[in-house]
């Protein structure tokens, strides 16, 4: 017998994809369920069949896994944020930190347990959110996040993982587009004006507002200032219009034009001060990346020369800057650049330099200043490394010693085995869940050079 679709079936739950959907098999072939819990026994109805894997829509909870919790958000399973909310917390982190170990034997051929894994709270932590914006009923609008793979709409009201700061914000965006007729962007007819609102907020509880909006001017700017104000008092630190009238899933454009406040918002992280724009990348769960810092910092020791690449805005750096004679910041992107060198100034941080480059551009100017680092300090995003950078790295720069921080356990895997057959041995690896309730997690690994 074999799955077809439309078919309905019973499994047992032994595992989780990497996006967060419960495993079992059915005749042999792996069934995909999401909000399905590992020990589960579940009715599921097979909505989509593959040559290697079928895709089943969770029906029934026949017997429930030990570690199933009722989930405590309405939006759970519709929206595309949370993956976990159906699982006890300490549950999610012991399977957070069995993928990376998996990853790291089954794709790295890694032979690594990690040191200690990290959680910290588990609702409220994020400091950024990008809510798409839909036309709502008598003039509103509707707030939400999109349904998984879709630009569909789902309205999350209370988002558990957002400060309570940004429902205020948003309510007092509504709020001004009744009164002013401020309409929501339409993506098939390309017609209407806020397309998106963005809100940051700093570990002293300052708010940004930016809205993107499919045009250079707002109506009444002055009304959604003052409804701002009487939403989050001092709290409101600053707002700003971005313009994007692309046709694009791009949220923000580069034009950001400043409303009220100077258009920034000021923070500190790992003890650097650090100024951001819209536009500025920043960790979302400061509480967490404090934490993951410290991590790395203590496993890059301290030494003359530290080159941080994918370095952003230089905060994992400049954090280290004391432990070094030099810090060397490598990024290709000229914006966060700029406020990398801003960073650096701000903190009196004169042995700090960064440079707009990519990794073999940095190690041909490095080598030509007769400078090798003693440690290489690696961030980059959820695609890992660029191809040969691990290569050129372990051959050409011969660090001491390599800190990854990695967002994405595969491709970490895959990078470290490189690493591995140029040299390098694992010393250390931790993991940190700086994203409860979704399937990212985090990892920071030390690899030291043999001889």
């Amino acid at each position: 017998m074999s799955v077809k679709k439309n078919d309905d079936v019973t499994l047992t739950v032994t595992g989780v994809t990497a996006e967060g959907a419960g495993v079992g098999r059915v005749d042999g072939m792996a069934v995909f369920v999401p909000a399905a819990a590992p020990g589960d026994v579940v009715a599921a109805h097979i909505i989509k069949v593959t040559a290697s894997y079928a895709v089943g829509k969770l029906t029934r909870v026949l017997t429930p896994s030990p570690d199933r919790v009722a989930p405590d958000c309405p939006a759970f399973g519709k929206c595309g944020g949370c993956v976990w909310r159906h699982l006890d917390f300490a549950a999610e982190g012991r399977l957070k930190a069995a993928r990376i170990e998996d990853c790291l034997r089954r794709i790295g051929g890694l032979d690594v347990t990690l040191s200690g894994f990290e959680q910290g709270a588990p609702d409220g932590y994020r400091n950024k959110a990008q809510y798409p914006v839909a036309a709502g009923e008598d003039g509103g609008l509707r707030f939400g996040f999109y349904a998984p793979r879709s630009h569909r709409l789902v309205e999350a009201p209370d988002c558990r993982l957002q400060p309570p700061a940004f429902e205020r914000a948003l309510a007092a965006v509504d709020g001004y587009a009744r009164e002013t007729g401020l309409t929501a962007y339409d993506e098939a007819t390309r017609q209407g004006l806020l397309r998106h609102v963005y809100l940051r907020q700093s570990s002293a509880g300052r708010v940004m507002v930016c809205l993107v909006c499919n045009g250079a001017a707002l109506p009444a700017p002055e009304r959604l200032i003052a409804r701002l104000r009487e939403a989050l008092g001092d709290a409101l630190a600053t707002v700003v219009l971005n313009v994007n009238t692309a046709d694009t899933n791009v949220v923000l454009s580069g034009d950001c034009r400043t409303l009220w406040g100077d258009g920034r918002l000021t923070d500190t992280l790992a003890g650097v001060r650090v100024s951001l724009s819209p536009l500025s990348f920043y960790q979302v769960n400061h509480e967490m990346a404090e934490r993951l810092y410290a991590c790395a910092a203590a496993l890059a020791g301290r030494g003359e020369t530290l080159l941080d690449l994918y370095c952003g805005a230089g905060t994992i750096g400049l954090s280290m800057a004391d432990r070094f004679t030099r810090v060397v910041g490598v990024e290709i992107v000229p914006a966060a650049v700029e406020d990398a060198r801003a960073n650096a100034a701000r903190n009196g941080i004169g042995s700090a330099r960064f440079l707009c480059a990519d990794a073999a551009q940095a190690a041909a100017r490095l080598e030509q200043e007769g400078l090798r680092p003693d440690v290489v300090v690696v961030d980059p995003p959820r695609k890992g490394l660029g191809e040969g950078l691990p290569a050129l790295i372990a051959e050409r720069m011969r660090p001491e010693r390599i800190v990854y921080v990695s967002c994405d356990p595969a491709t970490l895997a895959r990078d470290l085995a490189v690493f591995a057959s140029r040299g390098y041995t694992v010393s250390e690896a931790r993991g940190f869940n700086l994203f409860p309730r979704t399937a990212h997690v985090e990892t920071v690994v030390l690899m030291s050079r043999e001889g």
